[in-house]
């Protein structure tokens, strides 16, 4: 009897020890070439989570005898049984979508082939080697088959922070994650007739790309899992966390015409820390980008006739006859002054520094961890302005520029991000307890130009003020795995409080202020100058522009992940949210995938969705100084709804666009070394928010007597707006497909990319007030809508191919960017840009185990855009438009790297 129950004891003994959880260790390794697969994710059914190292060693927290989820960009990911000393081997992938995925699901073993929702995974860190682009928002317009990004011109702080689409929407509309935490927003809102007029979007070049492992990239609308923003998806960024010593990355290069020059240095560390697997990930990217002009040569005579002070110019770019008989002898009898130049238009002068900081402490006990993410960006930019020439007397000094000038935006941006949280495992459920701050602030200055109501005492520099946004997020989440609900149930839930805050501050006097507006004993005002106030091309903020807002919100979320059956999956999510400044709404969305074979999957998803109206879009002020019809001091700009003006206009207050999105598609894994995705979808947005024109005023700037007299009580002859004016339907089909072949020390991996998208404006809402009846194309103007339907391409494809030989590699892309249109509207023309292919073109050569060099370009063979239209072109000066592959032809660049250990 003593047997039996000693027996029976050991058993009790082993279940008990099996039943815990325990720190396994083990080596991952590559199935092909033997060597060790560094920065694996390795995820056990019961939570426990590790990366693997420089050797491919890991150590995770799990129970003896459970599934262990191993996944790596660039491999198949496995599945293994828990046991100590494991040995696991990975074999290649044909792309990145067997990765897990964080974003769009909460399940910790869902891989991008396998969810309910089509999510793109860029994985960075393998592939910027090769890459000819630069820039974050530039590698994925060339990677993400529905994103799109251009640099803009002239066109003051939009040309400092480019805005970017996905799937057509606005820059807006786009929610941007870092490790899954939601990040800030910029202060700048585009409002100068680019891609996302009226809109703020997030500044994806502040993220250093050295810093970046991978990139997540949802395409569906996901606002009942994230909240407000995400109409269009989610990008989530994820950092590297390896314990993989030093690497670094010089470049440089040029565009074909040799300018754009670029030098840029670019760091990565990796430290281990302590002896449970805790790390420290640092890293840094500087560059210097000088600028690039893309204008027509002028050949320009400036008629000088001070003694008459009537100064005037003649382009004789499309007269060459005429301009050569004026010789010097000519020039110098009839003080004639020829001044060839150019107008500055192209890229703006960058310098940027950014660095990241990706901190991981696992606690001893082995049920939980400390982390933390720290970001700073500096940026400092040149950009160029419209010229002033001579014949236009109210805005010269002609002491300091007697035949014109071109001003200088000057911009000091600084964005900073820092995230700490702890994740906790309460028995089988998981705990994340986070907080995340970010400010962004873009302060401007304006040089080479002058304020001329100052005449000769103007300076030629000013500081024109600023604006800044500051974003504090706090997260609890909680999530438990359900292993034995039929195939497994994943449920989680959560709440968020979201603190906002957002600052426009005046500039100095002599950027905003008119030196010839004198008040008269009556009250009314005196013009004695006759001369504009304010330095030119972007007077400063003045002090009635200054605000200081904030607003705060609280959300409740719930999400959960049912597997049926082994090849059925139901997910569905809800989200309540309350603003303090526009009330609550609530948002749901469900989805499935359906798998008849493991090749085949069937999923669709169905979401309402919504975006808050930004701060900036209810508190944005740019007022600048008039003199009203009846003599006295004026107003005209960008008034916020609130104001007083605004409320007796009958201008409504802002409310929130609301979102319908429908997806389906179907996802295809025929061998292990082909996959195939395609995405129908359709998103309807309600009340979407656009940036009016200047009322008081017809289309071509003409007053009208009429509707000024509504703004003169108020102290203004005219004003723009912000407005839910119009409804949108964006219908479209994304196609992914990658294929890997082998054949004997070669590897050739072949990529092809497509999307096909259409915006359309459904209806103008019936909200044009009715003291404003008539300026309905002021209200929504025709060139407004093609910013919104056709500014970027409705097509894109890009067909890439990366062979590999041992040591040498070479990677070639070719992306069709579709056609484009551009309305003039109210001086110009409507215009369409025919679709273009450019071609990027890279070698790469491995010098030593820690030493590759690369060389190569983007747009090799220098493909344009059509040339615009003369009647939009200014007179010829913007010879192209900012659309498509961007106007800047070929760039080619050599770069060196060095990966330590």
């Amino acid at each position: 009897m003593k047997q039996v129950y000693l027996l029976l004891l050991m058993i009790c003994v082993q279940v008990t020890v099996f039943a815990q959880k325990t720190s396994l260790r083990g080596q991952i390794t590559d199935a092909t070439t033997k060597e060790p697969v560094i920065g694996a994710t390795v995820i056990a059914q019961t939570g426990g989570k590790a990366i693997s190292d420089i050797s491919g060693n890991f150590t995770v927290l799990a129970t003896v005898g459970e599934p262990l989820t191993i996944a790596s960009t660039g491999f198949e990911t496995a599945t293994v049984t828990a046991a100590p000393n494991l040995s696991i081997q990975l074999n290649p992938s044909a792309s990145a979508l067997d990765a897990v995925v964080v974003v769009g699901t909460r399940n910790p073993t869902r891989t991008a082939l396998n969810t309910p929702v089509p999510v793109d995974v860029i994985p960075l860190s393998a592939v910027q080697r090769t890459l000819p682009q630069n820039d974050l928002n530039q590698v994925l317009t060339y990677l993400a088959p529905s994103f799109q990004s251009n640099r803009q011109s002239s066109s003051d702080g939009t040309e400092h922070i480019d805005p970017a689409s996905l799937r057509g929407m606005g820059p807006d509309q786009t929610l941007v994650l870092i490790n899954g935490k939601r990040r800030h927003t910029t202060s700048l809102l585009n409002n100068q007739g680019t891609f996302g007029n009226g809109s703020v979007g997030t500044d994806l070049n502040a993220i250093p790309m050295s810093a970046i492992e991978r990139i997540e990239v949802l395409r569906d609308g996901a606002s009942a899992q994230y909240g407000s923003d995400a109409i269009a998806g989610v990008v989530n960024i994820i950092l590297k966390t390896k314990a993989d010593g030093l690497s670094l990355s010089a470049s440089s290069g040029m565009t074909h015409r040799g300018d754009g020059l670029l030098g840029r240095l670019t760091g990565n560390y990796g430290l281990g820390l302590g002896k449970n697997g805790g790390s420290l990930n640092v890293s840094f990217d500087g560059y210097t980008r000088s600028s690039t002009n893309r204008t027509q040569n002028h050949n320009l005579i400036i008629f000088d006739q001070s003694a008459q002070g009537n100064f005037f110019a003649y382009d004789f770019t499309n007269d060459p006859e005429a301009a050569r008989a004026y010789d010097d002898s000519v020039m110098t009898a009839n003080g004639l002054v020829r001044d060839d130049f150019n107008f500055q238009v192209g890229d703006a002068q960058i310098n940027n520094l950014s660095s990241f900081a990706n901190l991981l402490l696992p606690f001893s006990s082995g049920k939980g961890e400390f982390y933390a993410f720290a970001g700073y960006n500096g940026r400092r930019g040149k950009g160029f302005g419209f010229r002033r020439l001579p014949s236009d007397g109210a805005k010269m000094v002609f002491s300091k520029f007697p035949y014109g000038f071109q001003p200088n935006t000057g911009s000091s941006i600084n964005d900073v991000s820092l995230g700490m949280g702890v994740r906790y495992d309460l028995g089988r459920w998981k705990a994340d307890l986070s907080n995340t701050v970010g400010n962004n602030s873009f302060d401007y200055s304006v040089s080479n130009t002058v304020n001329a109501s100052l005449q000769d005492k103007t300076p030629t520099h000013f500081e024109a003020g600023g604006h800044a946004f500051t974003q504090n997020t706090v997260n609890a989440d909680i999530s438990r795995y359900f292993e034995n609900t039929l195939s497994g149930l994943n449920l989680a839930f959560g709440a968020e409080y979201r603190l906002e805050n957002y600052r426009i501050n005046e500039g100095e006097e002599a950027s905003w202020r008119n030196y010839g507006l004198v008040t008269n004993p009556d009250g009314t005002i005196t013009d004695t100058l006759g001369l504009a106030g304010g330095a030119q091309s972007f007077p400063g903020f003045g002090p009635v522009n200054a605000v200081n807002e904030s607003r705060s919100n609280v959300s409740l979320y719930a999400d959960t992940e049912l597997d049926v059956t082994k090849f059925w999956t139901v997910s569905a999510a809800g989200r309540y949210e309350n603003y303090s400044d526009f009330g609550n709404t609530f948002n749901y969305k469900i989805a499935t995938l359906l798998r008849p074979t493991s090749a085949i999957g069937i999923r669709g998803a169905i979401s309402t969705g919504f975006r808050a109206p930004s701060l900036h879009q209810q508190y944005f002020s740019y007022i600048s100084t008039t003199i009203l019809s009846d003599g006295r001091l004026g107003q005209s700009g960008f008034f916020p709804n609130q104001s007083e003006l605004a409320q007796s206009l009958g201008i409504p207050k802002l409310k929130q666009e609301t979102s319908q999105n429908v997806s389906v598609g179907i996802t295809l894994k025929p061998t292990s070394n082909f996959n195939l995705s395609v995405d129908a979808y359709q998103i309807n947005v309600k009340d979407r928010i656009v940036l009016t024109g200047l009322f008081g005023y017809d289309p071509l700037g003409s007053s009208i007597p009429d509707v000024q007299a509504l703004f003169l009580p108020f102290g203004a002859d005219g004003g723009r707006f912000f407005t839910n004016a119009i409804n949108t339907t964006t219908q479209g089909i994304d196609i992914v497909a990658s294929y890997r072949m082998t054949f004997g020390k070669n590897k050739l991996d072949i990529t092809g990319l497509a999307n096909f998208n259409q915006t359309k404006v459904d209806s103008l809402l019936n909200n044009v007030p009715a003291k404003l009846a008539g300026q309905e194309d002021v209200y929504f103007s025709p060139a407004e809508r093609g910013l919104i339907e056709r500014v970027n391409p409705r097509q894109k494809l890009n067909l890439s191919l990366n062979y590999t030989r041992g040591k040498f590699s070479v990677y070639l892309a070719n992306v069709y960017f579709g056609a484009s249109y551009r309305n003039g509207f109210p001086f110009g023309v409507e215009q369409t840009f025919s679709g273009k292919m450019v071609h990027d073109l890279s070698f790469s050569y491995q010098i030593s185990p820690k030493l590759s060099l690369t060389f190569g370009g983007n747009n090799i063979f220098s493909a344009y855009p059509d040339e615009q239209a003369y009647d939009n072109s200014y007179f010829g000066v913007f010879k192209y438009a900012p659309v498509q592959m961007g106007m800047n032809g070929g760039f080619y660049f050599l770069r060196l790297n060095y990966i330590g250990g």
